[in-house]
Order: structure tokens, then C-alpha cells, then sequence
């Protein structure tokens, strides 16, 4: 038995010294291979300053409730906070999707806007595009979501593909609500309608 033992006191020993010398090995081989040969092995110093400068937060999710029960989550690429104006976050490559508890919804998606908390808004700034479990796909230039109410207002002209046809507005009132009356859309500002029959579609 204490033959036993002491060849098991020797493998560990072996193996306290064997191991992290094998650990290094390979960290070492995975550095020399990550990198080709061109590519440059230090970052560049205005690249470090820019990133020390400006803060970031990659893929950012925000949620939260209305006040009518509906579920708002937001995500994005990127958010970096406003220096100019402490409660709003800039975002790039915005999406929002407003829940009902029915399974109904809208979901709006921009290359870039904002969140601003102190009004509990979110701005999608140019073009945006909005589509809804209702079957109403549209796009314009600017939309206002308000997080607190569950309402998104657009900001000016647009066009939309309804299940029943083709409609141009200047504004147009999305309610996403808690209760059993579903969603709420108001068209208004020279509403204009092109009725196409489902036969037809």
C-alpha cells in the first residue's frame, strides 16, 4: 500500500508541475495562430482614445410595462449616452416591440434613434418602419413611441399596406392596449385609400 501511495504522490507532483506548463503551451500556440500574418499586432492609439472618449454599450435591452398592461421591449446594435442631455441614450439600429396580453402587436424597427427616460419616449429618428400583428405594414420618417401610454405617433407623411388595400396619410396613431379592444389605429391628415378586395389579392 505505501508503494501505492507513493507513486500517487509522485503523479501528483508531476502533474502540479506538467499541467500549467502544458496551460501555457497552448495559450501561446492560440495567440500565434490568431493573428495572420499582415495584420498589425498593436491597436491603433487614436482608436483606444476614441473608445476611452465615448462611452458604449453593445446589443442594449430595455423593457417595461404601460400602464394599460402591454409589454415594451426595446433592443439595439449600440447605445451610448447623450452628453448634452443626461436622460437620453442615442441608438443605433433601434427596434421596439409594444405586447398586448392577446398576443397582438407592433413592432417598429429604424437605423437610429433614441431613448429619452426622463419623458419615457422612444424617438426613431428617419426612416422607420412599422408593421403589426394586424396585417399593417408601413414606413416613414420618424416615429414617437410612448413608453408610459403604449402609443406611437408618426411624425409625417407616410404609406400603408392594409389587408384590405393601400393607404397614404400624413399621421397615423397606433394604441397598443391591455384591455379586449385590441389595437387602435387612427388615420389622419389627408387620408387617402386605394380598396383592394381579398378576391383581388
Amino acid at each position: 500500500m505505501s508503494g501505492a501511495d507513493n507513486l500517487h504522490s509522485q503523479l501528483v507532483g508531476w502533474a502540479k508541475i506538467l499541467l500549467p506548463l502544458s496551460a501555457l503551451a497552448l495559450l501561446s500556440t492560440l495567440f500565434l495562430f490568431s493573428r495572420g500574418q499582415n495584420e498589425p499586432t498593436d491597436i491603433a492609439m487614436s482608436e483606444v482614445e476614441e473608445i476611452a472618449r465615448e462611452q458604449r454599450l453593445s446589443a442594449p435591452r430595455f423593457s417595461g410595462v404601460t400602464d394599460d398592461g402591454a409589454i415594451v421591449a426595446i433592443t439595439a446594435r449600440e447605445a451610448r449616452p447623450d452628453t448634452a442631455r443626461a436622460d437620453t441614450v442615442a441608438i443605433d439600429d433601434l427596434r421596439m416591440r409594444m405586447e398586448n396580453p392577446d398576443g397582438s402587436f407592433v413592432e417598429v424597427t429604424g437605423t437610429e434613434g433614441e431613448v429619452d427616460g426622463n419623458a419615457q419616449v422612444a424617438r426613431f429618428l428617419g426612416l422607420a418602419r412599422l408593421i403589426s400583428s394586424a396585417g399593417y405594414e408601413m414606413e416613414t420618417n420618424g416615429l414617437i413611441a410612448e413608453l408610459k401610454t403604449g402609443i406611437v405617433t408618426s411624425d409625417g407623411l407616410l404609406e400603408i399596406h392594409a389587408p384590405f388595400g393601400e393607404l397614404t396619410a400624413g399621421q397615423v396613431t397606433f394604441h397598443v392596449t391591455g384591455d379586449n379592444l385590441g389595437q387602435q389605429i387612427l388615420f389622419t391628415d389627408g387620408v387617402r385609400l386605394v380598396y383592394r378586395p381579398q378576391e383581388e389579392r
